[in-house]
């Protein structure tokens, strides 16, 4: 989501900081008396509408959804029908009904699900309940749906959003997962897949039935604030684990059920010159064939709605273009959810893009392409109103009102949100406070990338007597949660986030004896470490998110660079490990003992750098995008295609390429074969890779298969990843695994320069790598 919020900042910190609140709703166990009830009391039901035994036949959960939603269609008013359409932040019904926050007003609410008949309700980022804890953010979010089911003529409940992209991070004390660039380091989708189910149990037993995750997006432009929010700049490795998200979120067994979002649709990681939402230009062969694909991966998984990209692509805005949002996503990939837009996007069509001459024709623009739901998050009023007279002045049919009413209204159905639409608040605190940190633990290790491992300076044995460990991030539970924690930027001041910081990891696990030295400054740090066994340096960014996290140069700040250039001028071994969202050009600060890339690893944090420094844990994560050797360079990717270019650093010239990584064993590929020499295009390839710990310790590997063209019709990368696994061995052990590649990875668009072909797998010679190991593939 793109939240720009309003009102006064203070009253967002005010409500994470746990004031009490008294609670101002009671709720039923059941919505079917009630609804039965008011349906007498309201009568008009028109003629021929069918009904159950005990009131419409929306309510009766034996019908069947099709029948319940066309008897909801049938009964509904046309300003009823755009109010499904439309999302509002729930500040709109809080305090003054502005964007103060505070607690939930009655004729607030009246206004925006009563007289305009709201059908989904969103906290964006800071925005919750006065007292900032799971249980209170049930009872608000269960006041929402009371007042939805109980006081309004159809007795709809709403769907309520939140952006919950690694755990339930909005809550304070709900355990914070590492953002999805870490998990992309994993390489391992039954970790994404955890991750996502468990938060969404945690969303659920807060009320909360629509996330906004995952991203699927490519990282492909270091300088982009939203890098970190990706699972890595190659498609299919964005794809796989995007869409084990999707089924740990989906498939999640909960206080109710959760729709995961795949967004933003498409092609939103590409802006011209790395800020967040410049338009994009890219050619259609790279859309169709890269930036696209790892959506259609995660909505195959079978995805429940999707967000829209906020950008433009080649000079339409994506929330108003037919291409993406018709075309592609329901003709050629039969998706059937929901679509919705992103953050006060459809107004923008007029405000911003100036595509559209009035708001009634920008909704009119992003409706007929397909967007079936506005985030128009402050103006309920001013959509219904829009939406009506666009209708009235022929710009959308009320067909397509509808169509678009009615996949709201199936989400609705399908998320037993008319049977179930409230969550037991008094268990709330106990399945969210704290819960699943150690997955959270297993999965922040899972993502620690070593780099850098020079005498063997890792792992840290006894003989270690004395740790400096440096640096300000060494201490900063902020930092390691990153952006979207708490509040939208990052955690608000004056909150205390539970967790364990680096600093708190390594003096737990460090072996008894052993001294650890926290300096007072970067002076004392360089006294220190002259006299000590390894200094541990913890360097990074500082959190932020969208727009603000933008870097025109994403490099370690200068003050860190000189600190860990003075250590290592000290002659003693330095460890570098780096909290940040992305890559970072290291400088002066390259060439130490030690790397190792933490990303953004959560709140257990702490505890995963020091399994991996203490060799509690054999770091098995590996590089999700490439390593730039220095800025300047961006965008960086290992599918850079050849060219005749021959300057210093104009290929892909990068410190460490995508999929780097060490161990403290050794494995190698032993064989790589093929199912067959050759297949017919259009089939899928079958792969076996023989890969063997030539170590002495046990440890986990990826697996990946990469392919390459010796002559291909259209430029293809040096490499291209299409398959991989992860695989424990332990020492000496060797083992056959076998993977296999769909046809679709292979196939590319052909043609000239407006790629105006489908994609298709070329015939012709095709060389499968596993290491240094080789198999040829003749395609026929």
């Amino acid at each position: 989501m793109a939240l720009r919020p309003r009102g006064n900042p203070g009253n967002r910190r005010t409500r994470a900081t746990g004031r009490p609140r008294s609670p101002r709703w009671r709720y039923p166990t059941s919505v079917l008396a009630a609804v039965t009830a008011c349906a007498a009391a309201v009568g008009a039901v028109p003629a021929g509408s069918a009904t159950s035994a005990g009131g419409p036949l929306s309510t009766d959960a034996r019908a069947g959804t099709e029948r319940r939603v066309r008897d909801l269609l049938d009964r509904m008013t046309l300003d009823e029908k755009i109010g499904q359409m439309d999302q509002i932040a729930v500040v709109r019904m809080q305090g003054d009904c502005r964007a103060g926050g505070g607690e939930l007003v009655e004729s607030c609410m009246k206004t925006v699900l009563g007289d305009h008949a709201t059908g989904s309700v969103l906290s964006g980022g800071g925005m919750g309940p006065t007292r900032n804890t799971p249980g209170d953010w049930a009872r608000m979010v269960n006041a929402v749906q009371r007042y939805a089911v109980e006081k309004t003529r159809l007795h709809i409940p709403v769907l309520y959003g939140a952006d919950a992209v690694h755990g339930h991070h909005n809550v304070l004390g709900a355990t914070v997962f590492p953002h999805q660039i870490g998990l992309g380091a994993t390489w391992d989708p039954a970790v994404a897949r955890a991750v996502a189910a468990s938060t969404a149990r945690a969303v659920a037993a807060t009320g909360i039935d629509w996330n906004f995750a995952p991203v699927a997006d490519l990282a492909r432009d270091q300088r982009w604030g939203r890098y970190y929010e990706t699972y890595g700049e190659d498609p299919l490795l964005a794809g796989t684990l995007a869409a084990a998200h999707v089924r740990g979120t989906e498939g999640a067994q909960g206080a109710k059920r959760v729709a995961a979002t795949v967004k933003h649709f498409g092609g939103y990681s590409e802006p011209a010159n790395g800020h967040d939402r410049v338009p994009a230009d890219v050619s259609t062969r790279y859309l169709q064939d890269t930036l696209l694909a790892p959506y259609r991966t995660a909505i195959e998984a079978g995805a429940k709605s999707v967000m829209v990209n906020s950008g433009a692509l080649n000079g339409v805005p994506a929330t108003a273009s037919p291409y993406l949002l018709t075309k592609v996503l329901r003709k050629q990939w039969g998706f059937t959810g929901v679509v919705v837009s992103d953050w006060e996007d459809v107004r923008a069509l007029h405000t911003r893009y100036k595509v559209a001459a009035d708001y009634p024709q920008a909704i009119a623009l992003a409706v007929n392409a397909g967007v079936d739901m506005t985030m128009e998050p402050y103006d309920a009023r001013r959509f219904t109103e829009g939406l009506r007279a666009a209708a009235q002045r022929g710009l959308v049919g009320r067909e397509r009102i509808d169509e678009a009413a009615g996949r709201v209204l199936r989400l609705k159905f399908d998320l037993g949100l008319f049977e179930h639409p409230y969550v037991d608040a008094d268990r709330a605190d106990a399945a969210v406070l704290g819960a699943d940190r150690d997955l959270a633990r297993r999965a922040a290790t899972a993502s620690q990338v070593l780099l850098r491992n020079e005498k063997g300076t890792l792992p840290l044995g006894p003989a270690t007597k004395k740790i400096v460990v440096a640096g300000d991030h060494a201490d900063d539970i902020d930092s390691q949660a990153g952006g979207w924690t708490v509040g939208w930027q990052r955690v608000p001041d004056g909150v205390r986030l539970p967790g364990t910081t680096v600093l708190d990891g390594i003096r737990r696990a460090a072996p008894a004896g052993t001294r650890i030295v926290r300096p007072r400054d970067a002076a004392d740090a360089v006294a220190q470490a002259r006299t000590a066994d390894v200094t541990v340096v913890v360097v990074g960014e500082k959190a932020a998110a969208e727009g603000e996290a933008d870097s025109p140069r994403p490099e370690l700040a200068a003050d860190q660079r000189a600190l860990v250039k003075s250590l290592k001028a000290t002659g003693r071994p330095v460890v570098v490990v780096v909290i940040a969202g992305r890559p970072l050009a290291l400088g002066d600060a390259a060439g130490t003992e030690g790397l190792l890339m933490s990303w953004l690893p959560g709140t257990e944090g702490g505890y995963a750098v020091a399994d991996v420094l203490f060799g509690q844990a054999n770091p098995a994560g590996r590089l999700p995008v490439s390593w730039p050797r220095r800025t300047g360079n961006e965008p960086v990717h290992h599918q850079q295609l050849p060219g005749t270019n021959a300057g210093a650093e104009s290929a892909h010239d990068v410190a460490y390429d995508f999929g780097a990584g060490l161990s403290y064993t050794d494995y190698g590929f032993d064989a790589i074969g093929l199912g067959s020499p050759s297949v017919p295009a259009g089939a899928d390839v079958r792969v076996s890779v023989r890969v063997r710990n030539t170590g002495a310790r046990d440890g986990e590997t990826v697996v990946p298969v990469y392919v390459s063209r010796p002559v291909s019709a259209v430029l293809a990368p040096p490499r291209r990843l299409v398959a991989f696994t992860k695989v424990r061995l332990a020492a000496g052990e060797a083992r056959t695994v076998r993977l296999t590649v769909p046809a679709r990875v292979l196939a590319v668009t052909p043609g000239d320069l407006d790629g105006s072909g489908s994609p298709r797998v070329e015939r012709g010679e095709y060389t499968f790598t596993a290491g240094e190991r080789r198999a040829t593939l003749n395609v026929t």
